[in-house]
């Protein structure tokens, strides 16, 4: 149903993860100060986030999570309480310029399909980030740099967008399930854009609708965050192989990157890479030996391969 662009944000609950958020998380939460409802869900920060939080949203609803369960499993928690109509999902490093949220959602009601929408993400250099992609499955094909992509010029269907910031339709989002409890990091935005297709609706970009992206700024720095990304990154990779392909796809492609990045850890010898290449190691075998990733749930396989 078509409505007036004043009342988009009374039509939406916001959600925002944060995980030692301090430095970002202040202006994020005043460009939606305006949500009908906003929820932030904390994933055992120990810094000053959620002071930060109450100045900047008193109003606010706040999950404090003692041991940290992921993007994924932080954001189901606050879906689950949403009552209105669309839902926006946040990085606490990104922020909505001007009256860019109405343009999203005029674009959500333009097409009841959708069931996820992003907006253009302009980092802090001014550019924008390429923040679409193709099919996981096919993405090693496709170019590594993207920086000569032209900046596009209408809202468009693509197979996968960055979950920096999301605009969720909660029908779609209900009748396919939230995020997938076994993926405690990454690629949980594949998953969840791929069976929103599989359930019949559109993943668009709007870029006549923009936010800012710090691009990094929700996870910190440091060797243990370092280790931390690329382990995840190398299971989840593998979880969603066996749950949108095959089991056989899977193990397939663990031995592949085990034998691939075991050697260069040992060889190589700048310290940040080798750890990254062992970290990507232990990830494919922890996989292989079926080790949960995930802190809520023992499951390390899909329930259903889709």
């Amino acid at each position: 149903m078509m409505t007036s662009r004043s009342d988009a944000w009374a039509r939406t609950t916001t959600i925002v993860v944060t995980h030692h958020s301090s430095a970002v998380i202040g202006p994020c939460l005043d460009s939606v100060s305006r949500s009908a409802r906003i929820i932030v869900i904390d994933n055992e920060s120990n810094d000053n986030t959620l002071e930060i939080v109450r100045a900047h949203a008193p109003q606010a609803d706040i999950i404090v999570n003692a041991i940290g369960v992921g993007y994924g499993n932080a954001a189901s928690q606050g879906l689950a309480l949403v009552e209105t109509e669309y839902a926006l999902l946040m990085n606490p490093d990104a922020e909505f310029v001007g009256e860019a949220y109405a343009d999203l959602v005029a674009e959500a009601d333009a097409n009841p399909d959708a069931g996820l929408l992003s907006p253009l993400l302009i980092g802090t250099n001014g550019d924008f980030d390429r923040a679409w992609n193709g099919p996981l499955f096919g993405r090693d094909l496709m170019p590594s740099d993207r920086k000569s992509e032209p900046k596009p010029e209408g809202t468009f269907c693509t197979w996968v967008v960055s979950g920096a910031v999301n605009l969720v339709r909660m029908s779609a989002m209900r009748d396919v399930g939230f995020f997938d409890e076994a993926i405690f990091l990454y690629h949980e935005d594949d998953d969840i854009c791929m069976r929103l297709m599989n359930g019949g609706y559109k993943v668009l970009v709007v870029p006549n609708a923009v936010s800012g992206h710090i691009g990094g700024g929700s996870i910190g720095s440091g060797w243990q965050v370092h280790w931390e990304k690329y382990y995840n990154m190398s299971w989840s990779r593998l979880y969603f192989e066996a749950k949108h392909n095959s089991l056989a796809a899977a193990q397939s492609l663990a031995w592949r990157r085990m034998l691939k990045f075991g050697p260069k850890a040992l060889l190589v010898f700048r310290p940040k890479k080798a750890l990254r290449d062992a970290a990507r190691f232990c990830g494919a075998l922890a996989y292989l030996r079926g080790v949960a990733a995930s802190k809520t749930t023992t499951r390390a396989r899909p329930e259903v391969c889709l």
